[in-house]
């Protein structure tokens, strides 16, 4: 009996060691501490990063390699990556920290950390992607706890591989003794996969402004909820030093159900929801911050310093894992109205003993003088949510939309459900011969088009939803959709702007005379764009090819005012324009930015005043710049026109801060090139479709995050793969135009080393062994074959059959990988026969069988035609 109990013992063991074979711990142990960091002695338990719980479930310790910050108000930051590559899921936290040494600690999860050494100053950035708060914990906080069967997703195809731990170290008074500190965290890992899903949802005010001395300023943030139910179980406020009170609800069918209240001011940890709270679809998530400029004597702006501000409101939840979604933002203001009604409890701030204050924020004697730390960058990874300013996106070269059937393409939109809305020219064709000298449409007898003008797209396969506009236009131009869901489009050969329901066959209103250009309140001279005010319903106009002017009209279609004149000789001026061609409304900013075509320019203005606020003009816009678009958070996209003749900037899409002007990136398509870029429109995820009236085609374009970071991990990788990695790095430095910022450009030089030489090199080396390995084998061969059978004569055999077998692998070498007809596909782009016959072009489209421009203008004397590049 003894003995069929040992072997049943023996047995276990081995089928034990099988099963951890793969997924134990303990085996991954093994080959993760030979990475592990070299930390000090006195950091206690931090020799063994990982521990078994299990035959699935681990520990993994995070902690600080014994620091000793020098000055208060420190923020360091370490990672430790996920010893497992496949997926797992954090299901608790366990802080290690002293309330006497640490102000607070967040944990993030992401895929690049900033830095690699052991620890680095918080000030160069957590992580080089999109990072994500999965813990927070600080002194004075109750600790943040995971509701039973929720987890964070880690590792896997989708989830972060590195954990970044930040440490903010208030008053160091605490380390006169120079001791070392190894604060972190343990998490307690499984494989075992959850029901339900954690996730972060992120709301923050980007344009608040706190004017000085004033008492009460509020920044409210609200958007609907378009997903799967969530349920909510923490939540955590952040503001710097003007915060007074911060409050976020679900609001449905008009109840407001509060999800959490705080003052900024206590420890900024994550606080449990105490009623349940669920959102569902159709739902309203609304927050407010309430702020005091009293003691400032300047505006105080959102940003990063100690002396800006911010406002954030974070929700932990969580949802059905085949529903998740790990992180979600909200950086608008989709409803203000509704903030009449919210409750008063959130306007009235959270009373904190002076104590208390100095202790959350962590400063003391040393750090009073503002002057002194007015660039003092705070909590680098709250910063970064700000606006993510190293934003790329590509061409999404699996959205089928260039195989659309359509005409000249004139106007892009996003409905209230994200789909795509084009504009469309369907058989008819701006050219040489559709207007007189008076800007009178001169093809009437053709008829309105025949073929439904609007098509609604679904944004992710470029399905037909729906179609419309059949019989209503001559020449379609822009296009513009309400909030509530009208659309707004004009006809440069009716001259005239119209308000078409989506399911309407008749417009609900029309704006201008049919077929009549004129200058006065009642006409258009081909009218490019509309633009409607989500807050007034004010309706702007630009006014447009043959007059210089921006109309605004009341929401049902009176007269209110204008402003705009021609440009001038030199320089334009503010408020002058050259064929205004494109409007973007900025609801967080109040101001109306206008593509101001030829000259090459974006001017922005108030709203309801025409007030000229600021321009955004660069050397790369080159001399047009066709459409304008703006995306909640702060970012503004443009497409430009084809260069002049002898000039070198090239047709490109850009990325740029709103607030700065500055171009944060550039993106031309993978696949084709740009002929005319005619309009462009930007989601609330970022995702971006240029309309291109020449091609006859609409471009998706998206974050390049995933291919960006993608690692080659087999030597064996198909020749098409390096291909397309490399067409993609190629595209990339055609793509963007010199960095002014030499750390962008350090950047794009190490993707392409790290492309070039991480892919080509291993398998140039692959394939120059295998040649080697047979000749030295045929070699010997031959040499085996001389001495046993030719005797003298094999040495003459050997030397030519040697030298005909060694030129013919040369020549299989030469000619059998040449990793620059890689590239060669790709340098330049094709015009496809362009040829500009203006220097003013309108919108007239080029005939492929004849090669004119079609963007010809109606006075200016054409320059000789740019060369064709195919």
């Amino acid at each position: 009996m003894a003995g069929l109990i040992n072997n049943l013992l023996i047995l276990s063991l081995v089928f034990q060691n099988n099963c951890l074979g793969f997924r134990s711990p303990l085996s991954v142990f093994k080959r993760y501490k030979d990475a592990t960091r070299s930390l000090s002695s006195e950091c206690l338990g931090s020799d063994r990063p990982v521990i078994s719980l299990g035959l699935s479930d681990f520990a993994l310790d995070i902690r600080m390699p014994g620091v000793t910050p020098k000055q208060s108000d420190t923020y360091l930051c370490m990672s430790v990556s996920l010893p497992v590559d496949d997926e797992a899921y954090v299901v608790d936290f366990k802080p290690h920290a002293s309330m006497d040494t640490v102000h607070h600690m967040l944990l993030f999860g992401c895929n690049e950390p900033s830095s690699t050494e052991n620890y680095w100053d918080c000030d160069e950035g957590t992580c080089k992607d999109k990072s994500n708060i999965l813990y927070a914990w600080a002194r004075n906080a109750p600790p943040t706890r995971l509701p039973k069967g929720v987890g964070f997703r880690v590792g896997g195809e989708t989830g972060g591989k590195f954990f970044v731990l930040q440490v903010h170290y208030g008053d160091i008074s605490a380390f006169r003794d120079k001791h070392k500190d190894c604060s972190g965290v343990t998490l307690h890992l499984t494989h075992q996969k959850q029901p339900l899903i954690a996730g972060m949802y992120l709301m923050m005010s980007v344009s608040t402004v706190i004017p000085p001395g004033e008492k009460v300023v509020d920044a409210d943030i609200a958007c609907h909820y378009k997903r799967f139910p969530m349920h909510l179980f923490a939540y955590r406020v952040h503001t710097h030093r003007l915060g007074k009170v911060v409050s976020g609800y679900r609001v449905r069918n008009g109840q407001w159900t509060l999800i959490g209240r705080q003052s900024p001011q206590l420890p900024q940890a994550f606080y449990p929801v105490e009623h349940p709270v669920d959102v569902s679809y159709d739902d309203i998530l609304a927050a407010r911050c309430v702020f005091s400029g009293e003691g400032r004597t300047t505006e105080t702006h959102i940003g990063g310093t100690a002396n800006d501000e911010m406002c954030n409101f974070y929700i932990m939840y969580y949802m059905e894992a085949k529903h998740a979604v790990s992180y979600m933002t909200c950086t608008q203001n989709a409803n203000p109205e509704m903030f009449r009604n919210i409750p008063q409890e959130a306007n009235i701030p959270i009373p904190v003993k002076p104590d208390m204050l100095k202790m959350t924020h962590g400063h003391h004697e040393e750090t009073k003088d503002t002057d002194k730390k007015s660039s003092l960058q705070l909590s680098k990874g709250e910063e970064e949510e700000i606006l993510d300013q190293d934003f790329h996106i590509e061409e999404a070269v699996e959205w089928p939309g260039l195989d659309l059937n359509l005409g000249q393409v004139s106007g892009l939109a996003l409905d209230h459900e994200n789909n795509l809305v084009v504009f469309h020219r369907g058989d008819h064709v701006w050219d040489e011969n559709s207007f007189d000298s008076k800007f009178v449409y001169q093809q009437r007898g053709l008829g309105p088009i025949e073929q439904n003008t609007i098509f609604v797209l679904n944004p992710s396969t470029a399905k037909l939803l729906h179609s419309t506009g059949k019989s209503l236009f001559y020449l379609p131009h822009g296009l513009s959709i309400d909030k509530n869901g009208n659309y707004w489009l004009t006809d440069v050969a009716l001259h005239q702007v119209f308000k078409l329901g989506a399911d309407s066959k008749e417009p609900l209103l029309t704006l201008g005379v049919a077929l009549q250009p004129g200058s006065d309140k009642n006409h258009f001279c081909q009218p490019t764009d509309v633009a409607v005010d989500p807050i007034t319903g004010s309706v702007y106009v630009s006014d447009g090819y043959c007059n210089s002017r921006i109309i605004q009209f009341s929401p049902n279609g009176l007269y209110i005012m204008q402003w705009g004149e021609e440009t001038s000789l030199g320089r334009a001026r503010p408020g002058q324009f050259n064929i205004p061609h494109s409007l973007a409304l900025i609801p967080d900013f109040s101001q109306l930015c206008v593509a101001d075509r030829e000259n090459g320019r974006i001017q922005c203005f108030r709203l309801g005043t025409g007030e000229f606020v600021k321009e955004i003009k660069h050397k790369s816009f080159g001399r047009e710049l066709f459409a304008v678009s703006y995306a909640p958070g702060g970012l503004l996209f443009a497409v430009n026109g084809m260069p002049y003749p002898g000039e070198a900037e090239p047709v490109q899409g850009f990325v740029m801060n709103f607030s700065t002007g500055e171009i944060i990136d550039t993106f031309i398509p993978l696949r084709k090139s740009f002929e005319m870029p005619h309009d462009v429109v930007a989601s609330e995820d970022k995702t971006v479709f240029v309309g291109d009236v020449h091609a006859r085609t609409v471009w998706k374009f998206a974050s390049t995050e995933k291919m960006e970071h993608r690692s080659v991990k087999k030597a064996g990788i198909e020749v098409q793969e390096i291909k397309e990695l490399e067409t993609v790095v190629e595209a990339r430095l055609k793509n963007n135009p010199e960095p002014t910022d030499p750390l962008k450009k350090q950047e794009k030089q190490h993707l392409v080393r790290q492309a070039s030489t991480g892919v080509s090199f291993v398998l140039i080396t692959t394939l120059l062994i295998i040649p080697v390995v047979v000749l030295l084998a045929i070699l010997v061969f031959i040499r085996w074959r001389k001495t046993t059978v030719y005797g003298a004569d094999g040495e003459h055999k050997l030397d030519s059959n040697s030298s005909r077998v060694l030129g013919r692998l040369r020549g299989k070498g030469g000619g059998g990988l040449n990793l620059g007809n890689f590239f060669a596909s790709h340098k330049g782009y094709s015009r496809k026969g362009f040829d500009r016959l203006s220097t003013e072009g309108s919108d007239q489209e080029k005939d492929e069988d004849d090669g004119t421009d079609s963007e010809e203008e109606y006075s200016a004397p054409p320059p000789p035609p740019a060369p064709s590049s195919s």
